[in-house]
């Protein structure tokens, strides 16, 4: 099946016409869509969706930015959000030094304390890594044990194949179509068990849609692109990449 593993539907770019989205999703033959709520206020709007639409499922956590309001009470509410049956994953959490909205001690404390809560209640933990490789991979090297998504990859070699020891798969979104891309290696690095496709909408859009709002349905171009780049059918791309989604995040059959 065709899942779009990260896109932020509840964003107030798609307040105009959320279901038209969801419809022309469908009719690219995307059958799962995983929203993030990366703040409270975003995951009580993607948990209301999922209950309306059952393609539609949810990560949510404190994203690196606002890791400024981690606290025992945001920790106290992600725990419990976290018990919603639409709760797939945990995230995107991680580390962005590019940005610095919240200092980077602080970013690294509510990263660690994320991924250690996702690593106690058995979510994939999905990473966000701007800038900060050698750090993000200190984080996953302390809890071996955590199941972690790297998402929208396009750091260094090293972070993804110190992350792929580990266990992680990397998800790949529509950066991968730009002109100015170059990380077909890393495309090439990954274990087809552990490779999933993203589109980070509103945001990446692929190319042919360069330049416009992103949107689950635009997936496809991602995974066609991945299938090129490792030199396999895409039809074998999407069934795979199906399939790993369908394992990391319980999925326990396509949709009908």
């Amino acid at each position: 099946m065709l899942v779009d593993t990260h896109c932020h539907l509840a964003a107030e770019a798609f307040a105009a016409d959320r279901p038209d989205v969801l419809r022309r999703a469908r009719e690219a033959g995307v059958q799962r869509v995983v929203v993030v709520g990366e703040s409270p206020a975003a995951a009580e709007a993607a948990f209301r969706l999922a209950e309306a639409d059952p393609m539609v499922s949810v990560a949510t956590g404190t994203h690196p930015h606002d890791a400024s309001e981690w606290d025992a009470d945001r920790a106290r509410w992600l725990r419990s959000a976290l018990g919603h049956p639409a709760a797939v994953a945990l995230g995107e959490i991680g580390l962005d030094y590019h940005y610095d909205h919240s200092p980077r001690d602080v970013q690294r404390r509510a990263f660690e304390a994320q991924l250690a809560l996702a690593l106690e209640l058995g979510f994939p933990a999905v990473i966000h890594a701007r800038e900060a490789d050698a750090d993000v991979l200190a984080v996953l090297r302390g809890m071996p044990g955590a199941r972690v998504i790297l998402h929208s990859y396009s750091s260094g070699a090293g972070l993804l194949e110190g992350a792929l020891a580990l266990g992680a798969l990397a998800s790949f979104s529509g950066m991968v179509t730009f002109k100015n891309w170059s990380g077909d290696d890393l495309i090439r690095m990954v274990p087809l068990d552990r490779l999933l496709v993203e589109t980070d909408a509103p945001y990446l859009a692929p190319v042919p849609h360069r330049g416009k709002r992103n949107e689950p349905a635009f997936v496809r171009q991602v995974a066609e692109r991945v299938a090129q780049v490792r030199g396999m059918p895409a039809a074998e791309l999407i069934a795979a990449t199906g399939a790993n989604a369908a394992r990391v995040f319980g999925f326990s059959s396509p949709l009908a």
